[in-house]
């Protein structure tokens, strides 16, 4: 293959920085934009010399070589069901759902087809995160704990529970993500929500959510996450080894152990260009470092959604064991 002709569905924010990336790729061709908010589709594509097309059928028609998912929670299902039938290696933004099932439908399809697909966790490409791996190899992880304290984002559908899935499955999603990478899978979660949306109106999420988490390995963690704030305060982790304390969030990592503390800057804007570099080379076939394809992305939406439902019900939920999760944790 030469160039990569890309398509876009969606022409929301995360949209819009995958098409600045994407286009300071030599070997990416920008075709095509679809919205439902034409004049946000037509608005990208001008930008980059792109077409707007009307549906996710047309863009497919017009010879996409790869496909960028980029919609909001309660839109995916019907775009990647397109894709998938369509046989368009597909790149997909997190949260990939609303809810399970649809990941899951969705996962059951890649599978079915072979399709070639990523997942936007561009942490997994943060040089700190292969670091911290490094560091706790032969260490056992003994406690977790995660947090994202921020605010309410800019977007009408975002504090409608059946439209982003809650603060847990749409914002906490990088920070689930990471604990799987460091910790391991979680076994079994039991969350508590407030019961009070934020100061919004028609708002009916949580606050704020607290989850207790047991992992395979016999480790315990914790997640907090809040959107009642007026900045982002806080978004990553804190992990307790034997003699080893990490705290990990998107800017650095910070190390302390008999040595004493040091602290290692990361650069969260290259690995946002990393996550969509191995994609595309990956689609071109010049390279193999998609480091969340869809399978394993269903491992993190589902602990998303476990924590959402305890939150919800007040009851512990179960998670698959490892063994039957079919999924590969690796970064």
């Amino acid at each position: 293959m030469g160039g990569c002709r890309v398509g876009l569905v969606g022409a929301g924010g995360v949209a819009q920085r995958h098409a600045r990336v994407l286009s300071g790729f030599e070997d990416v061709e920008l075709v095509g934009v679809t919205d439902v908010a034409h004049e946000a589709a037509s608005d990208l594509a001008g930008r980059y010399g792109a077409r707007t097309y009307p549906d996710v059928g047309d863009l497919l028609a017009a010879g996409c070589d790869a496909v960028y998912v980029c919609v909001p929670p309660f839109a995916h299902g019907p775009v990647e069901e397109a894709v998938i039938d369509a046989g368009v290696p597909m790149f997909v933004e997190k949260p990939v759902a609303v809810d399970l099932d649809t990941a899951e439908r969705i996962a059951e399809l890649v599978a079915r087809r072979g399709l070639l697909t990523a997942v936007g966790h561009h942490w997994r490409y943060l040089h700190v995160v292969e670091q911290a791996r490094e560091l706790l190899a032969d260490r056992p992880v003994r406690m977790v704990s995660g947090s994202w304290l921020d605010k309410v984002p800019p977007v009408a559908w975002w504090t409608r529970r059946d439209r982003s899935g809650g603060p847990v499955v749409e914002q906490a999603a990088h920070v689930l993500d990471l604990i799987r990478v460091l910790a391991g899978e979680v076994t079994e979660v039991t969350a508590y929500g407030d019961g009070t949306p934020p100061p919004v109106d028609e708002a009916d999420i949580d606050s704020v959510t607290v989850a207790a988490a047991r992992f395979a390995s016999g480790a315990v963690g914790t997640l907090t996450a809040a959107c009642v704030l007026g900045w982002k305060h806080r978004a990553g982790l804190e992990i307790v080894a034997d003699r080893l304390a990490l705290t990990l969030a998107e800017d650095g990592l910070t190390v302390c152990d008999a040595d004493g503390e040091r602290r290692f800057g990361a650069d969260p804007d290259g690995a946002r260009v990393a996550v969509d570099r191995a994609f595309v080379d990956a689609v071109r076939g010049v390279g193999d470092d998609v480091r969340v394809p869809y399978a394993e992305a269903l491992g993190t939406q589902r602990l998303a959604c476990a924590v959402a439902e305890s939150a919800r019900t007040g009851r512990p939920v179960a998670l698959p064991t490892p063994s039957r999760m079919g999924v590969t944790v690796g970064a």
